[in-house]
């Protein structure tokens, strides 16, 4: 079945709840670890948002949303052929994304892989489409926002992406995490502020769920933080400043202890 013809919530999908407590038990675990993606994913099975389901709802419903079920090839695939998207234009989005999933030794099938998780059932529907979409734009997104893998830089992509689609479990990521760093970082440098504004740009933004990634990829990158009214990250270009001045490298700063 296309998916384009699949229900948005397939029948045996378990309906919304909201186990707050397990939730944090979840987070503990991602801040020992921040590599461990999958508490990311039992966080969500924890917060599911009504918001959050009306917005894919309306989205998946839309011609844009339909339109890119229909074409849009599978993304992990798309975003994974380096040597495909290295023949685009240089300067392009998709250069500084290959560049930059090289230099972290990502790919996009590793986080598909992450994202399977015990006790976390996939679903034929529509909303899962959805969801997946999310997960596949994840790295896309730090591209276009300009923030890094540091501990920082991670708390404002989550700050910028829940405003696109409402997600409070990555809001709730992205602030206490920010928080964390507040309470054992001292730098004087603001982390609350950096993710407060990551926020406020994802707001203003165009939508990075809704884009047709492959023009996407092609564009050159500061034409489509341009179009799509990206605003620079002032703050957090400010934490890493500060944290130069202390002496402190900011893709180490809160990172877990190597063994």
């Amino acid at each position: 079945m296309m998916i384009a013809d699949a229900p948005f919530v397939a029948p045996g999908r378990p309906g919304l709840s909201l186990r707050p407590l397990a939730a944090y038990s979840h987070f503990r675990k991602l801040l020992a670890d921040k590599e461990d993606t999958a508490q990311v994913f039992y966080m969500a099975e924890c917060l599911a948002s009504r918001r959050s389901w009306n917005l894919a709802d309306a989205f998946c419903r839309s011609a844009r949303g339909r339109a890119l079920m229909a074409e849009e090839p599978y993304l992990p695939d798309l975003l994974d052929d380096h040597d495909a998207l290295l023949r685009l234009p240089a300067g392009s989005v998709a250069h500084a994304y290959v560049a930059f999933m090289r230099r972290e030794g990502l790919s996009a099938a590793g986080l598909v892989e992450a994202s399977t998780v015990p006790g976390i059932e996939r679903h034929p529907d529509q909303l899962q489409w959805f969801t997946d979409r999310l997960r596949d734009l994840h790295d896309l997104a730090h591209i276009l926002t300009g923030y890094g893998r540091d501990a920082l830089g991670e708390q404002c992509v989550l700050g910028f992406t829940s405003a696109q689609y409402h997600d409070r479990t990555e809001w709730i990521i992205a602030w206490l995490g920010a928080l964390e760093m507040s309470a054992k970082v001292k730098a004087s440098a603001p982390f609350l502020r950096a993710v407060g504004e990551a926020r406020r740009h994802g707001a203003t933004a165009a939508k990075i769920y809704e884009q047709d990634v492959r023009a996407l990829l092609a564009e050159p990158l500061e034409a489509a933080r341009a179009r799509m009214g990206v605003s620079r990250p002032r703050q957090y270009d400010l934490a890493h400043q500060r944290l130069r001045e202390r002496g402190m490298d900011p893709y180490r700063v809160m990172a877990p202890a190597a063994n």
